[in-house]
């Protein structure tokens, strides 16, 4: 009776119950629209560049979770730059509007050949590695993953790229972009296309070796980041993505793996390009004095020592932790796995 009681109360009150669940739904959406905190001390102030979203609708995405634990960490206040892209955080670092800022090793790089800024920290693998692998990855009932497997050297899944839909990161990154295609066009795969001394003929090359609807998405896009270049093999949309070696392990196994993902053994990766600077965070020498660059460096190895830092780097940074380094060790090497790439030097000049 109490059953049917309450299954009775709700057919009657249909209206009240589909008012009370959409009001639900949107406080769910609004609980975590962005509204980053400003420092109040301008003396004793640390500013963040980071690629941020609209909305987030868990608070551990949310780049405030790593402003609040850095001011408990470092003593100062501490206040996002919301960018949108890379190239965005590299000029709010070179202008003083930020101190530091995370960008992957291809933005790294750039920021220190053409800016001069400096490495403060970077990403560590749980295996202690700095640096990844730079692949491909395929489903595994295409022809790419065919010729890989097949144990036939007269089969080369490279070759097999050509006029397939390709799902870069982004624009100019390591792994998504710039040390696949230094690799095709070294190897004979790719032909550049256009001005060799002009940046933009990479994207010719890119759309005409592969399709001319390859993926190259802007940031904060559903198909952007390492994230959303899985997806797009995964829905479908492209054939392959070009991203890094974890990056299946990283969204698509455990219990956190995404509802677009596919079964594990559906996808298959295809041998490294080539291995690219692990992510650092990078700073302004001219802006920064040598006391806040020990002090926020400290904090952001300390990140590693606890369960709510390591959440923070693993839901925001997407890294198991942080090691100082400096940047000549870290970047130093990156300019010969780049150096085919059409247009990139004239870009530095």
């Amino acid at each position: 009776m109490e059953e049917h009681g309450v299954t009775s109360w709700i057919a009657k009150n249909k209206a009240i119950v589909m008012v009370g669940l959409i009001l639900s739904a949107a406080a769910l959406y609004i609980a975590f629209d962005v509204n980053y905190k400003e420092c109040e001390d301008e003396d004793n102030c640390l500013v963040i560049a980071f690629e941020v979203q609209d909305t987030y609708l868990i608070w551990d995405k949310n780049p405030q979770h790593l402003a609040d634990k850095m001011e408990a960490l470092t003593g100062m206040d501490v206040e996002i730059y919301p960018v949108t892209d890379s190239i965005a955080a590299i000029e709010a670092v070179d202008k003083g509007n930020a101190d530091i800022a995370f960008m992957d090793g291809a933005s790294g790089w750039l920021a220190w050949e053409v800016y001069d800024l400096q490495v403060l920290a970077v990403e560590q693998k749980a295996d202690g590695r700095v640096y990844y692998n730079a692949t491909a990855w395929v489903k595994a009932d295409s022809d790419m993953a065919a010729a890989y497997l097949d144990d036939d050297d007269t089969t080369d899944p490279f070759a097999l790229m050509e006029g397939k839909k390709s799902c870069h990161t982004g624009w100019l990154k390591s792994a998504g972009m710039l040390i696949p295609m230094g690799y095709l066009i070294a190897n004979g795969y790719a032909e550049v296309q256009g001005d060799a001394n002009e940046i933009e003929s990479l994207r010719d090359t890119v759309h005409t070796f592969f399709s001319e609807d390859s993926s190259i998405p802007e940031g904060g896009t559903p198909y952007s980041s390492y994230k959303g270049a899985l997806r797009c093999l995964s829905d479908g949309t492209g054939d392959i993505t070009l991203a890094k070696d974890s990056v299946v392990d990283s969204y698509c196994t455990g219990d956190d793996a995404y509802d677009w993902c596919l079964d594990v053994d559906e996808y298959v990766m295809l041998p490294p390009f080539g291995q690219a600077p692990s992510h650092p965070a990078m700073y302004n020498p001219e802006t920064m004095d040598a006391a806040t660059v020990i002090k926020v460096q400290n904090a952001l190895v300390e990140l590693n020592d606890d369960s709510e830092g390591k959440e923070i780097l693993n839901d925001l940074l997407n890294t198991d932790g942080m090691v100082v380094t400096d940047t000549i060790t870290h970047l130093g090497t990156y300019g010969a796995a780049v150096s085919n790439v059409p247009g990139i030097q004239a870009y530095l000049t």
